[in-house]
């Protein structure tokens, strides 16, 4: 498998250090630099180990970086290591307004980083959140609803919500009258159900086919 370059990146050299070699994941509170070190030095060289910290008590949020010297080290860590670490590649320094934590606290979130706290690359100027600011209208859930043309397949849409953590359970319907395709999925955060409708809201899939996901009531208190 090699990683194609996009037309609008520089050089490979900036794609290599921007894009391909540093990884984001979730950690331990008490994990130190060390240990972070520790656990992921096994696939490759690494070339530095940050972890994020509230920048007024100093304690650890949970969440890391791990920067390799080459793609495949940082392929490898992602591809190798334990599920709950939850490693993907980190959004590039210069693309912040672009990154993953920008849309899921501009748009959604107040929370602080507890233990289920979605695995994105959080860059610390964007983790204040302005209560004045882009509040949620519609009422939310841990339940989604998902609608398609097309027929479901079970373990493919499973996969395809499981990239957001916390997903608990994935039922696909199907209308044997239109042969459209329906499933209800249920997180296990409000948290995850917002970001997972913000990102696959009309997203194609497979491609020509737009879903249409929506939130349906849990029974809880959406105020939350």
């Amino acid at each position: 498998v090699f990683i194609a370059q996009s037309r609008a990146s520089g050089s490979h050299r900036d794609v290599e250090d921007e894009e391909l070699t540093r990884i984001f994941v979730m950690i331990p509170k008490t994990y130190t630099e060390e240990d972070l070190r520790e656990k992921f030095k096994m696939y490759g060289d690494i070339e530095y180990c940050s972890i994020i910290k509230n920048k007024t008590t100093g304690e650890s949020k949970g969440l890391g970086y791990v920067r390799y010297l080459k793609p495949s080290q940082a392929a490898r860590a992602i591809e190798e290591c334990d599920r709950s670490y939850r490693a993907i590649l980190a959004e590039p320094k210069n693309k912040a307004s672009e990154s993953f934590e920008h849309d899921y606290y501009s748009n959604n979130m107040r929370q602080d980083l507890r233990g289920n706290t979605l695995p994105f690359c959080m860059q610390p100027e964007f983790c204040s959140f302005e209560k004045t600011e882009t509040r949620i209208q519609e009422p939310v859930s841990k339940r989604l609803s998902v609608v398609s043309r097309l027929p479901f397949i079970q373990e493919q849409l499973f996969a395809l919500f499981d990239l957001v953590p916390g997903l608990e359970y994935c039922d696909v319907q199907r209308d044997p009258h239109t042969n459209s395709g329906y499933a209800v999925i249920q997180y296990s955060t409000a948290a995850s159900a917002i970001y997972a409708k913000y990102k696959l809201h009309g997203f194609e899939y497979p491609p020509g086919n737009r879903l249409t996901v929506i939130f349906l009531e849990d029974g809880n208190d959406s105020s939350e």
